[in-house]
């Protein structure tokens, strides 16, 4: 609102000019994103207790001392997140941007499918909420029409094709069946997120780490010039999806200061089904799909592990893991919670480097 208000005074008062600046409204996202999460976030806090007497069920088959340590934690902190995003967006953001209303269609979609799967477990008691299958169908719906209008607004020369990192002028055309992988890629990516969300800021770190990067990948695309320069497949109007990423950072940000160990809320289904949706539909946008397996590749490891422990005990009946995801491994062999969550950390660090090189090296 912020952006549409004063944008027309900018002749009468050049200072204003300031806000055709992307980094300039990226920045003051990220800040006013921050600051609305600390100032809210103790009395959000305080009504999610009032609201949830025993807190988030924890798992009976999860580490023995989650049954001690987090008993009693609220969760749906991820409201609080999508909140201050959302205030931020309508603040500095750009409305008439389409790119803008797909992220915002894929967050708050599966924010408050996330919301009734957090309110289902705390209406049972029971760390299970909605079925899996029905969770997996209300998320097709959404992938399918936000990939969609994605395929609608892109331009027509790679619209339907996917860009291989490290290598120029290399696309793959995947005809309509395009749609179905870009709709893999954000539910793929809104459950990986949820997957590795199981310990004090495990999850949100890396998710700020890959909002960054990703805000710098929208920014360069967006712009012909560094585009052309760094020959990358240029996409009209996504830099404003830099904006966006901004917000995700500050709510992050601000989340992370009631989420550090030992946690004060807990983000649940409300907030890690969101953020990992739309860190899959900026990949989608920015025709970057495969650099999010690298940046991201902390969730790509929890979710493998998940997969590979799955399997593997049903050809064999035993166990790869003591425990899957794998955070959960090093907790059964004795690690402890902030040396599992700040090892973590770097690891994502690492791979958002060697991701970001894709930029570069080709």
């Amino acid at each position: 609102m912020l952006y549409h208000l004063l944008y027309p005074y900018t002749t009468s008062f050049p200072v204003l000019n300031i806000l055709k600046y992307i980094s300039f409204r990226a920045a003051a996202c990220t800040l006013t994103a921050m600051f609305i999460s600390f100032i809210l976030g103790p009395k959000f806090i305080r009504w999610l207790k009032s609201k949830q007497k025993q807190g988030q069920p924890i798992r009976t088959d999860g580490p023995e001392s989650h049954l001690v340590t987090k008993v009693g934690t609220p969760t749906m902190g991820g409201g609080l997140m999508l909140l201050s995003l959302s205030i931020s967006m309508l603040l500095w953001g750009n409305l008439t941007d389409s790119y803008i209303w797909v992220l915002m269609l894929v967050t708050l979609g599966f924010g408050i499918l996330g919301g009734v799967d957090d309110y289902i477990k705390l209406t049972k008691m029971n760390a299970n909420g909605m079925t899996s299958r029905m969770k997996f169908v209300c998320q097709l719906v959404i992938a399918f029409a936000a990939s969609y209008w994605i395929v609608k607004l892109s331009p027509e020369g790679i619209a339907t094709k996917l860009a291989i990192p490290f290598f120029k002028d290399v696309l793959l055309d995947f005809g309509g069946f395009f749609v179905i992988f870009m709709m893999a890629v954000i539910v793929g990516s809104s459950n990986a997120v949820n997957l590795t969300d199981g310990l004090d800021g495990l999850a949100i770190v890396p998710v700020i780490i890959t909002a960054l990067c990703f805000g710098i990948i929208a920014y360069l695309v967006g712009n012909l010039i560094f585009s052309n320069y760094l020959q990358l497949n240029h996409v009209p109007g996504s830099g404003e999806i830099a904006v966006f990423c901004g917000a995700m950072i500050g709510a992050g940000l601000g989340f992370l200061w009631f989420n550090a160990p030992p946690a004060q809320v807990f983000m649940g289904d409300t907030g890690a089904l969101a953020l990992g949706g739309a860190l899959g539909t900026i990949a989608v946008i920015t025709k970057h799909e495969l650099v999010l397996f690298i940046i991201g590749g902390l969730f790509v490891l929890e979710t493998v592990s998940v997969m590979i422990q799955v399997l593997y005990f049903k050809m064999t009946g035993k166990r790869v893991f003591l425990m899957a995801p794998i955070h959960h491994h090093f907790e059964k062999k004795g690690w402890k919670e902030p040396t599992i969550v700040i090892r973590f950390w770097i690891i994502s660090f690492i791979l958002a480097l060697i991701g970001m090189t894709t930029l570069k090296l080709r």
